[in-house]
């Protein structure tokens, strides 16, 4: 049975985000992935995009209602709570969560992990790289499904067979949101790993394909600029999109708190 205590939660536009600060976090997953399995955990990792999309979206609403643990990856999130009253001690990325996991590892204490996401070979190259930088750490499998694949039966049922042959301490899910959360909730009590984490691009940062912002642009909270930058095809309508978007939907929380 579990020994870890599950750590207070603060309301932050609706989402229950847990009030932890990086090193507490690092160090509940890792207990959650050497402790036996009774069940798999999940940690998700909300930010502007989230925020906004937990408005509009009922099941990924259910997804984070079902998550054991929430940290608050975006720093406008960590500002809010604190505009509101609400503090959070600090953001929690899950980019900076999976390498200290790996840190943790050690000889008697392997890590096994399974690398579920980005596009075709870049697993593999994460795998790689890995290796080389950790070497207590096993990625035992890796796999890119096929766009639309959690729409067929079939391929959901051979990707968790392909997990369960393997059993990981650590599924990374690197889908994207909404996606990576609503397929781990609709999935989590058939996903034979210890705890997955719903972390996006990671598997790509953890490849080199995508490269994260320095420290010390990371430092004075711009790394969603340095992200846009780098990819802006991908990101830069959304990110103008969520300039309008959550300024919006802080004024909405505002006011409504200040309601009599």
């Amino acid at each position: 049975m579990s020994t870890t205590r599950e750590p207070p939660t603060v309301d932050v536009f609706g989402m229950q985000i847990h009030a932890i600060s990086a090193r507490e976090a690092h160090a509940l997953v890792d207990a959650w992935a050497s402790e036996p399995r009774e069940r798999m955990r999940y940690v998700v990792t909300p930010n502007v995009q989230h925020a906004i999309l937990f408005q509009e979206n009922a099941a990924f609403r259910e997804a984070y209602a079902s998550a054991s643990l929430v940290i608050a990856d975006g720093w406008p999130l960590v500002a809010s709570s604190h505009l509101f009253d609400n503090p959070l001690p600090e953001r929690v990325t899950g980019s900076d969560l999976l390498p200290a996991l790996f840190d943790a590892a050690r000889p008697d204490a392997p890590r096994t992990v399974y690398l579920l996401g980005a596009a075709e070979g870049v697993g593999e190259t994460a795998a790689r790289a890995v290796h080389a930088r950790w070497p207590n750490v096993r990625v035992v499998g890796t796999y890119s499904p096929p766009f639309g694949f959690e729409k067929d039966d079939a391929e959901n049922r051979a990707i968790l067979a392909r997990i369960a042959d393997q059993q990981p301490d650590v599924l990374v899910v690197g889908l994207g949101a909404p996606k990576q959360e609503l397929w781990t909730y609709r999935f989590r009590e058939e996903i034979q790993a210890k705890v997955a984490l719903c972390l996006g691009g990671t598997i790509d940062f953890l490849a080199g394909a995508t490269q994260r912002a320095p420290k010390w642009v990371q430092q004075v909270r711009l790394e969603w600029l340095h992200r846009a930058l780098s990819e802006p095809r991908r990101l830069g309508r959304r990110y103008a999109e969520h300039a309008v978007q959550f300024p919006a939907l802080v004024a909405r929380t505002w006011l409504l708190k200040k309601r009599p």
